[in-house]
């Protein structure tokens, strides 16, 4: 018989009222506990965090935790009867378990909907202020921006076309550093946004940038545009004016882009260090803690969120806000079914009201996209005990202390100007909700986490709090707070205290653990698509390409032509390009991915088996609407992993995301793609991002050490696989040639690709000399689909962004890029090669520089100068212009129904 466990020895009960229990270890199956004077035995095995009954419950009873709802019981439940529903049990079933699990759920997600009742409700008292006061060492500003827990040079793309410009300038100026010990950091705020036309965040998007820029964690900031974006500076500028932003207080000059990009580098290199020495010279001085404005956060939630780590914060924000601070709770959908508790102590009905907006509102947006709000846990939460959005959000709301009374509620990125408890509007995106906070003006961000979440922010420090002992153990060199220890009985005040006193120190100049790790992302509320349901049915009914080529015209001896090339054979593996790929699952991995890949390439490792390291580092796989935007994303990810010039492939997960490695690993075995020959590595299960980085260069170590010897190989055109773009309109020369270039390919037994949303398509010199049947010709391949078959394809595109439709194309298995510019020279992809050329005699006097071919001349004579330049890239002799100056970008669609969650 098993001995019988003591109650508080392997659960906790959340609040007296709640008739489940949550599981503080893995209890196997038959496990005995004793409470309060009954004897429980576990029908199934409940692992740390999910939850077990501790009365009985009757078929349609609520289940309660923290004595709210989450859900409506199916069948009788008995005391010790495993309680799980069906997305959960859904979920365990991709990870592979040692131990049974139930056939059916027990209960089902349900929460009363809220009902504000104006005619009872009163307005609530502030809690008492502290007469004195605390102080931390900052940097004072004007009185309109603050204090500052940072003294950084920002670099901001105003839109995401500049993100590979802000990035390339702030790693050319990482060695100013050394010589201005008063800079905490020249950081670039790269982002996703701005670049598409008709934005539905276009007010958003103005404001964040607005706020960025006023932050007082900046001490300088340079804004970085081209000028003719959908956002430009001369935009930004004008919000910033009419708004009242107190933007003569900042150091700052906005620049574009003009000319050269290395032209332009140089610009900006100037600028910056011109500046270092003024912001250098500003020095921390004793300030009030009244000046600290908190962004509190929560991401990779497991069940003690709500517990340990998110009591902890309301604790803190508590305690600043009595001495005149300010603390920010964010993202609007994490805090559905946890109402009663957020309006529990409000300041007025005006703010009650406009709290309930925003929930309602973020319910609308995302029904126009066929999800729901209450779709935002990740695999992560649901692995780690948050069942449903009601459970997830009951215990995020625990970053608001029962005493504390909620001030005000704003939009994204509006200004906290006055002290006291926010709510702000955003996304439970992590990185999108912190980006929001920022904007407002919180010099300092406390996050909790469950499964062990990584996320820094560039110029403003993070805490990193930790529910459990055992993960923070597992994750010692990347966390800064063990809230776990709470759990194991230390005082909730003792540990307020000792953890406010570190958010004091670290507001002061001490590095957080995230800093010195080197890691830090921006991403701001992501574009929506829709602003209504009227398309909804026919986008989610849309034809599925079949991935057969496209019949096209095939003239005479089109096909003949006399170049080889040279690629190379191994293991029966024929491509122009080897490399190792390290593919991040979500964008929580992304700049981890990078940092290894860097290290790798500067280790030479496998060379040459294994010409370069890459990272594609996205925003995409947490934090996003599931369905068709799941599969664009799973089915472009697919289409990278299976692509001819990755040699070796790892897949990078956080953790914690929708799309983590078991994920991949069920989408591959459904599209067909043997997952064996495959790395798996997990920043949060292989304990953080030092020892992750060691597995993951130990994998590729043993992968290039089993390579077979490789040969070369020559080949015609058949041996093509090319993808060709443009930016804009085209000739009909142009046409007409890439016509020809198409024909010849796809005649000898190559591949072309084109992007549905190419120019090329509304060139009758193109469209009627390539399409057998020219009028309404429908995709082919999907965003991202790996193409199966040579011959002529048309791309699905649901975007009209650059960087995206190339991401995308890359995908689709094309080892060359040709783009045909019209505009200016753009972003080119990590490693599929881009011949970036131009026609027109404006953009070869004014982008020669750039630009890799300059077509001029008889157009008779193009074709063999985009074959021979072409040539010369995939056999290494030449490299594109922009890929060698570092203008590089990836990004993912979300296509028409992707939104944040």
């Amino acid at each position: 018989m098993n001995p019988i466990c003591s109650f508080d020895e392997v659960a906790r009960l959340p609040l007296p009222g709640d008739n489940v229990a949550i599981a503080t270890r893995q209890l196997d199956a038959g496990t005995i506990i004793s409470y309060e004077g009954q004897t429980l035995i576990l029908d199934f095995t409940v692992m740390e965090g999910h939850r077990f009954a501790v009365k009985a419950i009757a078929p349609g009873e609520e289940l309660l935790s923290w004595e709210l709802p989450f859900g409506v019981a199916l069948r009788p439940i008995q005391p010790g009867g495993y309680v799980v529903n069906e997305t959960v049990l859904r979920e365990l079933r991709v990870h592979s378990l040692n131990f049974p699990l139930p056939e059916l759920p027990n209960f089902v997600d349900q929460a009363q909907p809220y009902v504000l009742d104006e005619a009872k409700f009163r307005p609530a008292p502030a809690s008492p202020a502290y007469m004195e006061t605390r102080t931390f060492a900052g940097y004072r500003r004007s009185e309109a921006r603050g204090v500052g827990t940072r003294n950084m040079v920002v670099l901001l793309g105003t839109t995401s076309r500049s993100g590979s410009y802000v990035r390339q300038l702030a790693a050319r100026l990482q060695g100013e550093l050394a010589r201005y010990p008063g800079v905490d950091g020249i950081v670039p705020a790269a982002h996703t946004e701005g670049a598409e036309e008709g934005l539905n965040n276009l007010e958003l998007l103005l404001r964040t940038l607005a706020g960025f820029i006023v932050n007082p964690n900046v001490g300088a900031v340079l804004i970085v545009d081209y000028g003719d974006e959908p956002v430009t500076n001369r935009m930004v500028e004008a919000y910033l004016r009419e708004h009242g932003y107190p933007i003569g207080d900042v150091l700052h000059q906005f620049i574009s882009i003009e000319g050269g990009f290395e032209e332009s580098l140089a610009k900006g290199e100037a600028v910056v260090r011109g500046w270092l020495p003024a912001v250098n010279a500003m020095e921390r001085t004793p300030e009030s803690i009244r000046h600290l404005k908190i962004g509190l956060q929560c991401g990779g939630s497991d069940a003690f969120s709500g517990i340990s780590a998110n009591p902890l914060l309301g604790w803190i924000s508590e305690e600043l806000v009595r001495y005149g601070g300010a603390a920010s709770l964010a993202e609007t959908d994490e805090l559905i079914g946890a109402e009663p508790y957020v309006l529990q102590k409000v300041r007025d009905v005006e703010t009650a009201r406009k709290f309930l907006q925003f929930v309602e509102q973020f319910k609308e947006r995302t029904s126009w996209h066929g999800a729901n709000a209450e779709g935002n846990p990740s695999g992560g939460n649901k692995y780690r005990g948050l069942y449903n959005i009601y459970l997830k959000s009951i215990g995020a709301a625990r970053k608001k202390d029962p005493a504390t009374r909620l001030d005000f509620a704003t939009e994204y990125g509006e200004r906290m100007k006055e002290p006291g408890f926010y709510f702000m509007d955003s996304p439970g995106n992590d990185l999108e909700s912190i980006a929001g906070q920022v904007a407002a003006g919180c010099n300092l961000i406390i996050f909790t986490t469950g499964n062990g979440s990584i996320t820094n922010f560039p110029f403003v420090p993070t805490i990193k709090v930790v529910t459990t002992t055992r993960r923070f153990q597992l994750l010692a060199e990347d966390m800064d707070i063990n809230a776990g220890r709470y759990l194991e009985g230390m005082p909730m005040e003792e540990l307020g205290r000792q953890t406010f006193d570190y958010m004091l120190q670290i507001a002061s100049g001490r590095r957080s653990v995230g800093e010195k790790a080197g890691h830090a992302q921006v991403q701001i509320w992501r574009n929506w698509r829709q602003t209504d349901a009227s398309r909804l049915d026919r986008l989610l009914h849309a034809p599925i390409p079949t991935g057969e080529p496209i019949a096209i015209r095939i003239k005479e001896n089109a096909a003949a032509h006399p170049i080889r090339f040279t690629f190379t054979r191994q293991q029966n593996r024929l491509a122009s390009d080897h490399i190792g790929l390290i593919l991040p699952t979500s964008l929580c991995a992304g700049q981890v991915a990078n940092m290894i890949a860097n290290r790798l390439n500067q280790e030479r490792l496998g060379w040459p088996d294994v010409s370069r390291f890459v990272a594609l580092a996205h925003t995409e796989g947490c934090g996003t609407t599931g369905g068709q935007p799941e599969q664009l994303y799973a089915r472009t990810m697919i289409g990278y992993v299976t692509h001819p010039m990755v040699k070796h492939c790892l897949l990078l997960e956080h953790g914690c995301e929708k799309t983590h490695n078991d994920y991949m690993r069920r989408q591959m075995e459904m599209m067909g793609v043997d997952p064996a020959r495959l790395g798996f590595a997990s920043i949060q299960l292989d304990g953080g991002i030092v020892k992750v980085g060691r597995k993951v260069e130990a994998w590729f170590r043993s992968r290039v050490s089993e390579s077979g010897p490789a040969t070369q190989e020559t080949v015609g055109l058949e041996g093509l696989r090319v993808g060709i773009l443009s930016d804009g309109l085209v000739s009909e020369a142009d046409g007409e040639q890439l016509a020809a270039l198409t024909r010849m390919i796809v005649g000898a037994g190559g591949m072309v690709v084109v992007p549905e949303n190419s120019g090329l398509l509304s060139v009758p010199a193109y469209r009627e000399n390539v399409l057998a049947t020219p009028s309404a010709v429908p995709p082919s391949l999907a965003y991202g689909e790996h193409a199966k078959l040579n011959g002529f394809h048309l791309m699905e595109t649901p975007t009209g962004h650059w960087v995206e439709t190339v991401t995308g194309l890359a995908a689709t298995g094309v080892e060359l890029l040709i783009a045909l510019v019209q505009r200016r020279p753009m972003q080119t992809h990590p490693f599929v090669p881009m011949l970036q050329m131009a026609s027109d005699p404006a953009m070869r006097q004014n982008h020669g520089q750039d630009l890799d071919l300059l077509l001029a001349g008889n157009p008779n004579d193009w074709i063999p100068q985009i074959l021979e330049r072409g040539k010369q890239i995939m056999e290494h002799s030449y490299v594109p212009r922009l890929f060698r100056q570092g203008n590089t970008d990836f990004q993912m669609t979300r296509g028409f129904l992707g939104i944040s969650l």
